[in-house]
């Protein structure tokens, strides 16, 4: 074919037209035998050519076609291999150099490298799909898929980008999504314990409540927790209003707590029956642990409260009973310091108010405290005065007692307990001498406490100011009183001498007229001075035991005989009318 030929190729033509020469002998030796024609014979010629053509023709396009197959296959190897380092980026291993023989040593020399790439390749495909399959696993579990979801998608290796530099971005993902995979997990933890404890200190079931927000969260589920943000704000959620509910309810057993203690306290309650709610009182500090089991049960807070109930229903009763006994002790100071008392209507309005529940025990104890405080203010306030007035009073009944006796007229007989009236009648003038002094001392006090404190003195519900004004008005109009029955009394004495006078030198005395004269001296101790004078010694004879003072006793003696002058007017005037008369 005018190309070169290998002395290998030279040897195979030869043989084969070798070959060929002795089937066409035996081939001639046959048809000579059989007496074959020419013209077959040319035919049959001519058709071995034709076919032997063909069989080349087959050959030389099988060897064509062989060639650009190994051509290809060069092509592709090197195609690969070029893909491969630039896929793995392993752009330092060496590259084959091409060759110049045949195409199967070509192919021979490439194909170790390219097999060397491919193993890395599979190699880096495993490290990539197992890192994938992580990450998408750990992403579905963050997103709260589970891990036998089928519609989790199969993990897409990029063969195009096989580099370390790639598969170090996964593996840094991955361990990303680990560690908020921990991160959550972590989470979901404390939710769960926090979630168990507040649960042990209410009294509820943590298993019902973390079951509630998600099934896997409970370990007997035997499921991956599910950690998704949607889970992780349930479980915020849920311990956030369990902590509002601890805090509602430690705010409730506060209350209580305090409502125990004032109610223990003002009922006196015993320490046995304190001791049963001793956990109750010993949660009022802000620094008691109101953590422990059950310390906060929903059954505790209803038996504090229905023992609550039932102190105020006792202390409602035992309240009136207070309050009667304070508004006693304000009626007492009131009546000791004859201050104004009261009144009841108010009383019975706060006892109303007791029954219905409506009134506030503390501020009503306060409020009663404070009365009887300002009651006791002010009786102390009056303590002076009140000492004064006491004075005035007791000075008023040795006035009235003086009075009285004074109108006695067996005052000066002699008789039991005589001298102990004429004592105390000294004392009674003494001390009612000292009753103006009293009383404007009193009124001046009086009306300078008015003025401090504002108000009206009141002394049994009378203003002591106008008292007193009344009482110097009446002392004033008994003094009028008195002044004008001593004139009356000087103006009659001297009437009824003057008159006795003319009488004794205006008529001649006979021996009737002095029998007369001396009857009417037997029957009237006042007919003359002299009778006086007798009738006067004989009395001071008889009241000289019972008498100390000179004073006392010339006063005595003066009263008594200014009394009887004025008794005996009427009786003497008549006497002498009747002497006179035809």
């Amino acid at each position: 074919m005018g190309s070169f030929q290998s002395p290998m190729d030279t040897r195979t033509t030869a043989m084969l037209e070798t070959s060929c020469g002795y089937l066409l002998q035996e081939l001639q030796m046959i048809w000579d035998e059989i007496g074959e024609d020419e013209f077959e014979r040319e035919k049959v010629l001519v058709d071995l050519e034709h076919e032997c053509l063909q069989v080349y023709r087959r050959k030389v396009d099988n060897a064509n076609m062989s060639r650009a197959r190994l051509h290809q296959e060069l092509a592709d190897s090197e195609a690969q291999f070029t893909h491969l380092l630039l896929s793995l980026d392993e752009r330092s291993l060496p590259r084959p150099e091409k060759m110049a023989g045949a195409l199967k040593e070509q192919l021979g020399a490439i194909a170790p490298a390219l097999k060397k790439l491919q193993m890395r390749k599979a190699e880096r495909m495993k490290q990539f799909r197992t890192v994938q399959s992580q990450i998408q696993k750990i992403s579905a579990e963050i997103a709260g898929q589970s891990e036998y979801d089928d519609s989790l998608p199969d993990v897409i290796v990029n063969e195009n980008d096989l580099s370390l530099k790639k598969l170090e971005e996964y593996q840094m993902e991955l361990q990303r999504l680990h560690a908020d995979k921990n991160d959550r997990l972590e989470r979901v933890k404390n939710y769960i314990n926090t979630i168990q404890k507040l649960s042990s200190t209410l009294g509820m079931d943590s298993s019902m409540i973390i079951t509630k927000v998600h099934p896997s969260l409970n370990d007997l589920s035997g499921l991956t927790k599910n950690m998704s943000d949607r889970i992780l704000d349930k479980l915020n959620s849920t311990v956030e209003s369990l902590e509002a509910e601890k805090r509602l309810r430690i705010e409730k057993l506060r209350n209580l707590g305090n409502s125990l203690k004032k109610l223990w306290d003002l009922m006196d309650t015993p320490y046995i029956e304190r001791e049963l709610f001793s956990h109750i009182s010993g949660s009022t500090s802000s620094s008691t642990n109101m953590s422990a089991p059950g310390s906060l049960a929903i059954k505790m807070i209803e038996e504090a409260e229905a023992e609550v109930e039932r102190l105020n229903e006792l202390k409602a009763s035992k309240m009136k009973e207070v309050v009667v006994k304070k508004q006693s002790e304000v009626e007492e100071i009131c009546r000791r310091s004859h201050m104004e008392v009261p009144s009841l209507s108010e009383t019975d309005h706060i006892l109303n108010s007791i029954s219905g529940g409506k009134m506030d025990y503390t501020d009503l104890l306060k409020s009663m405290d404070e009365q009887i405080a300002r009651a006791k203010d002010e009786a102390s306030s009056r303590k002076m005065i009140m000492e004064k007035v006491e004075k005035w009073a007791l000075a008023r009944e040795e006035e009235r007692w003086l009075e009285e006796y004074n109108m006695d007229e067996n005052r000066y007989t002699v008789s039991r307990g005589a001298h102990k009236n004429l004592k105390r009648a000294e004392r009674a003038r003494s001390l009612v001498n000292k009753i103006p002094a009293l009383v404007e001392s009193l009124i001046l006090k009086t009306k300078s406490w008015e003025e401090e404190r504002k108000k009206v003195f009141l002394y049994d519900e009378v203003p002591l100011l106008a008292l007193m004004e009344e009482y110097n008005m009446s002392r004033r109009e008994k003094e009028e009183e008195k002044q004008r029955r001593q004139r009356d009394k000087k103006i009659a004495q001297s009437h009824v001498v003057v008159l006795h006078e003319s009488v004794m030198w205006t008529q001649p005395v006979t021996s009737s007229h002095r029998g007369l004269d001396q009857s009417i001296d037997g029957n009237k101790p006042n007919s003359t001075g002299i009778q006086i004078e007798s009738n006067n010694e004989r009395l001071s004879h008889k009241s000289a035991p019972c008498v100390k003072n000179g004073n006392v006793s010339k006063k005595l003696h003066r009263s008594r005989r200014d009394r009887r002058f004025g008794e005996d007017l009427p009786s003497t005037v008549s006497t002498f009318s009747s002497l006179r008369s035809p």
